[in-house]
Formats: C-alpha cells, sequence, structure tokens
C-alpha cells in the first residue's frame, strides 16, 4: 500500500490532472455534455496507454529509435505551444488536419483526447521519465504489478476531474470560459517553451 501510494502521488503531481481542467474546459467549452464526457474518457484511456507503455517499454523504445529525453521534450513544447497560441487567439481547431471523410469518426473517438490533453498535457516528458525511472528501479512482479494499479488510479482520477469539469464552466459563464481561455494559452505556451528551454540547457552542458 505505501507502495502504490507513493507511486500514485509521485504521479499525480507529475500529471497535475487538476492543472488541466482550465484547459479542458477551454477547449470543449462548445461541446455537448455527451461529447465532453466522451472526452474525459478517451483522455483517461489514452493517459494509461501511454503511461504504461512509457513503464514497460519506454526505455527500449527511446533506446530502439535512438530518441533522448531532451529530444522527447523538445517535441512535447512545440505542441504544448501550439496549442497555447490556439487558445490565445481562440482559434483552436480540433480538426488537425484530418480529411473530411474521417473528421466525423475522429470527432467520435479521439477528438482532443490523444493530443493535447492526453499528451502531452498529462502524459508528457515528465511523466514518462519518472516511469522509465520506477521501471529501473521496482524489478519484482509484485512492485510491478502495484505501479500499473496505480497507473489505473491515475486514469480514473484524471477521468473523474475531467468529466466534472463542465461544472466550472456552468459556474464561470461563458465569458468566464473565453477569459480562463486566454489567461490558461498564455500559461500554456509558457509551460512549452520552458520544456524547450530546459532541454537545450541540457544539451548544452555536453
Amino acid at each position: 500500500m505505501e507502495l502504490f501510494i507513493y507511486i500514485f502521488a509521485a504521479l499525480f503531481s507529475v500529471l497535475n490532472p487538476i492543472g488541466t481542467v482550465p484547459m479542458f474546459v477551454g477547449l470543449t467549452q462548445h461541446d455537448s455534455m455527451a461529447e465532453r464526457s466522451r472526452i474525459s474518457l478517451w483522455t483517461a484511456v489514452n493517459v494509461f496507454i501511454i503511461l504504461i507503455v512509457s513503464f514497460f517499454l519506454g526505455e527500449y523504445v527511446l533506446s530502439f529509435f535512438g530518441i533522448t529525453l531532451n529530444a522527447l521534450r523538445i517535441a512535447g513544447g512545440i505542441i504544448i505551444v501550439n496549442s497555447g497560441f490556439s487558445l490565445l487567439a481562440g482559434n483552436f481547431s480540433k480538426k488537425r488536419g484530418v480529411n473530411k471523410k474521417v473528421e466525423n469518426d475522429a470527432q467520435k473517438r479521439n477528438d482532443i483526447a490523444l493530443t493535447p490533453l492526453a499528451i502531452p498535457m498529462l502524459a508528457g516528458p515528465g511523466s514518462m521519465s519518472l516511469l522509465i525511472t520506477f521501471y529501473q528501479e521496482y524489478q519484482s512482479i509484485n512492485e510491478k504489478i502495484i505501479a500499473s494499479l496505480a497507473i489505473l488510479a491515475i486514469a480514473l482520477m484524471i477521468f473523474i476531474v475531467l468529466r466534472s469539469a463542465h461544472y466550472l464552466a456552468r459556474i464561470l459563464g461563458a465569458s468566464g470560459i473565453v477569459a480562463i481561455s486566454r489567461i490558461v494559452g498564455f500559461i500554456v505556451i509558457a509551460i512549452g517553451i520552458q520544456y524547450i528551454i530546459t532541454s537545450v540547457v541540457d544539451i548544452c552542458k555536453f
């Protein structure tokens, strides 16, 4: 139980699902309650898959493709900055370049649940590197099972938090959501730039 709580708390602090609520509300302000629930569910599912893969295969995948964590951070930072500019300008597009034939199917399934919500805003380089470290630290089967359960618990928490985000929209109203979108957009840009700066600084040290 202690290991479960430790891993859960560590992942919760890194993923920070509470901090994603304003962005979720801003990006889904024109969506129906059913679609918000669907996006919440798929975001949680995507995060679970990403975290599980990162935990068990992250180290091997990065090594196989010759990708460093700094490269992962820079790529995530670019995506975050792009999402932030879209929020700041109030013209976030959920189509992401898909053609009309697959647009409806994408809207019904993943929509914005994969990017930018699941990755990189939630399951970003920080959580991936943390899980890679956990995999190296906890070697026994029981410890890996406990870690997997903690990842599942985090995914469930993300679904609950995002599913409840529409209550915030009701309280603040349309003008409040627009204001939050602008503010969060600026903060998201800063987060993305910080990812890039941190990676560049690490690269320059070598």
